[in-house]
């Protein structure tokens, strides 16, 4: 009889400890029963907002349900990373997640979050390498003039980047360093003004992305010395990569989903297998190329190591060029 009970006890407990298991399945095949959202650092038009909407509405199609892009830009996307921090961690709010998150871990010293443990990787997106231009009217055609043409002038060539800390701006430190040029630097509340005055002559270089780039360089309107990426890139396949000059130099914007802490495996596992379809398809791949872009396909582990690695290589570009938050 005692034995009998006892048996009896332990397939109750087995059955009990499946339970939460089961529950956790069935919640992730009837994910999403309700419209998600996309939290997105950026006003609407820029490169992120660009990349979420793409894939909010292939997901919404995969999905059945509306994946919806909500745009709270400040604080360099921290007032967005904060509200999707503090969200329930049930799938529905999502992180359009991105190169600021991980400058910003150094840059700002009073956060009241830690990216990588408040935040787990999803999926990545997208790469969108940047490309150093310049002004036509800069008489210099090559990385090495440039650099040459720096030191002959210092402190008279200004370099426009979207603002202290952007990512235009520290791969611009970046380029600095390794090169050994003063660059004034010029910060602009976005890359867009920053292009404008590019364009006018008022200053003479900039790092920006490919994709708000290329009409610009292909109409002769600037001129693209190099771009920072390991190899050429079909978009611009006649520009050189900085790399060829100054070995093991790369910067590239970058954007991907996140989620809050806590958020159930079998829906982050649920929602990267969706981003991975959408980016395998021919005609996201041939628009990313189009852009300039390329998709970071992989697993949530793969794009949380891909942070882990952003973070500790822009954490050192900040401390070493001393930038401050504005």
């Amino acid at each position: 009889m005692v034995q009998l009970q006892r048996r009896r006890f332990l397939r109750l407990a087995a059955a009990a400890l499946t339970l939460p298991a089961a529950s956790r399945s069935a919640s992730a095949q009837a994910y999403p029963a309700r419209p998600v959202r996309i939290v997105v650092g950026f006003a609407p038009g820029g490169g992120t907002d660009i990349m979420a909407r793409l894939m909010a509405q292939s997901l919404s199609e995969r999905l059945g349900q509306q994946f919806v892009v909500e745009n709270r830009p400040g604080a360099g996307t921290n007032i967005a990373t904060e509200a999707v921090v503090n969200a329930a961690p049930d799938g529905y709010t999502l992180l359009a997640a991105s190169l600021p998150n991980a400058s910003n871990a150094t840059l700002y010293e009073h956060l009241k979050f830690n990216f990588i443990r408040d935040i787990v990787p999803v999926a990545g997106i997208a790469l969108d390498p940047f490309v150093l231009e310049v002004n036509p009217s800069l008489p210099v055609k090559t990385v090495p003039e440039l650099i040459a043409y720096t030191k002959a002038n210092p402190g008279k060539i200004n370099m426009a980047s979207g603002g202290t800390g952007a990512g235009n701006h520290i791969a611009g430190e970046l380029f600095k360093m390794v090169a050994g040029v003063d660059l004034v630097h010029v910060p602009y509340r976005g890359s867009g003004p920053g292009i404008v005055d590019l364009l006018g002559g008022q200053v003479q270089v900039m790092f920006n992305t490919v994709s708000a780039s290329i009409e610009y360089v292909r109409t002769g309107k600037l001129r693209a010395l190099a771009i920072a990426t390991a190899t050429r890139q079909e978009a611009l396949p006649d520009t050189p990569t900085v790399a060829e000059f100054l070995p093991g130099y790369e910067a590239s914007f970058w954007s991907g989903l996140g989620a809050p802490k806590g958020t159930p495996s079998e829906i982050v596992d649920k929602l990267n297998r969706e981003v991975n379809a959408v980016l395998a398809d021919p005609k996201l791949k041939a628009r990313l190329t189009e852009w300039g872009a390329s998709a970071i396909a992989g697993s949530p582990a793969d794009f949380g190591k891909f942070i882990a690695d952003e973070t500790e290589k822009w954490g050192k570009v900040i401390r070493t060029a001393n930038i401050k938050a504005e």
